[in-house]
């Protein structure tokens, strides 16, 4: 078994590598992300992404203030929304949705029937809350823009790692994300050829790279680079590419995360293909999630951009050299052993004869078949629960 990589730009004469979708898993959150984001979140590059978190970051104060000594009435502007007045501001502040949402659920206040009356009672509850508010201190991320906007406010101990941040840590190993260094934006799967072409140009339908008022979402792959680990029954060589993708909020909808894996394929719509060896670290904004973020998911981030693919390649080679079944009371008894049903084990048995005209006899083809079988489950809880399964398998044979 050989690994094998092009070198960077080089493309191949059919303008695309041919792949195994059938095998790995299917991953459907980057297509989550490319199907809910408008226009006005998709970037070309990551230098236009990085200018436009890194200049409202620029706009914006960070402070800790007493939650009482917070002001709460309708907008003299517009009597149907809520104005804050702020210790150390003299001009009201006007909170976001999301703000909104975050202070009702600091104070204990429900926030969908606050959503729906005048905001002048809104207000008179939401200052009843802030009163009796226990935590005393709140922390607010303030941002003028024209008027100035509340668009954060946390407990105080709440660590914030600016969305700026974590692109800057991705733009350290991908350039601009889309081709200047071996890190971009995917490209696109052709059904009619089962080949993936790298080479497609960065539109706002294409790109992978996004950000709203309340997070960032980057997915990078090294597509022009595959690696060979091993041949298909067919004797043309499996070919998987490197791939990532990292989210953040810096207004605490959601945590800091980091995926790498490889994978075989991106469709048009952005679903992940031929999935193996999926990794995630996340991180909470704790007090002090700034400074695991440079210790840990900055350099993690780093490590797998530079890493070699040979502890990957070595993997699947042991996995398909290990045998671990000859006969068909050894496929069952394997299968049963590893916490497979009798209904899972033949369908997974099954499935490994339909896709490879063979029944299964490595670790791997039983892992290979698992994962397919999981494809097929429509309730997420089980699909996991059976990958995670085929990974404890597949770590086995290393």
């Amino acid at each position: 078994m050989n690994m094998m990589t092009l070198s960077q730009g080089q493309q191949p004469a059919s303008g695309g590598f041919r792949v195994d979708v059938s095998r790995g898993q299917r991953i459907g959150r980057v297509s989550s992300e490319w199907f809910a984001r408008p226009d006005d979140e998709r970037y070309l590059n990551l230098s236009e992404l990085y200018q436009s978190v890194r200049g409202r970051a620029e706009r914006a104060q960070a402070r800790t203030v007493e939650s009482r000594a917070i002001q709460v009435e309708a907008s003299r502007e517009n009597s149907e929304r809520l104005a804050l007045t702020m210790p150390g501001r003299d001009e009201p502040v006007a909170p976001t949705h999301w703000s909104f949402g975050q202070l009702c659920t600091l104070v204990g206040a429900p926030t969908s029937y606050l959503r729906q009356l005048p905001a002048a009672l809104s207000a008179i509850n939401l200052q009843h809350g802030l009163l009796s508010h226990r935590a005393e201190l709140v922390k607010t991320l303030e941002t003028d823009s024209g008027r100035v906007e509340l668009r954060a406010v946390t407990g105080p101990d709440y660590g914030r790692i600016w969305d700026h941040e974590l692109v800057a840590a991705v733009m350290k190993i991908a350039g601009n994300g889309t081709g200047d260094t071996r890190w971009k934006v995917p490209g696109v799967m052709d059904w009619a050829t089962m080949t993936h072409n790298p080479f497609v140009d960065v539109t706002k339908d294409t790109t992978t790279l996004y950000a709203s008022d309340r997070d960032v979402f980057l997915f990078l792959v090294d597509d022009t680079n595959p690696i060979e680990a091993g041949r298909l029954a067919d004797g043309s060589p499996d070919l998987y590419f490197r791939g990532f993708y990292c989210w953040n909020s810096e207004v605490g909808s959601k945590t800091l995360g980091i995926a790498s894996f490889y994978l075989r394929a991106v469709c048009m719509n952005r679903n992940l293909w031929g999935v193996e060896n999926f990794e995630e670290i996340t991180i909470r904004h704790s007090k002090f999630a700034a400074q695991r973020f440079a210790h840990e998911a900055g350099p993690a981030l780093t490590s797998f951009a530079n890493s070699s693919p040979a502890p990957f390649v070595a993997g699947i080679k042991a996995a398909r050299g290990r045998i671990v079944a000859r006969t068909d009371e050894d496929r069952e008894s394997f299968l049963r052993k590893s916490g497979f049903s009798k209904s899972e084990t033949s369908k997974i048995i099954e499935t490994v004869l339909g896709e490879e005209n063979r029944k299964p006899e490595s670790i791997f083809d039983f892992v290979q078949g698992i994962t397919a079988f999981a494809r097929g489950k429509a309730h997420q809880d089980t699909r996991l629960e059976l990958e995670g399964k085929a990974k404890r398998l597949m770590e086995r044979a290393i």
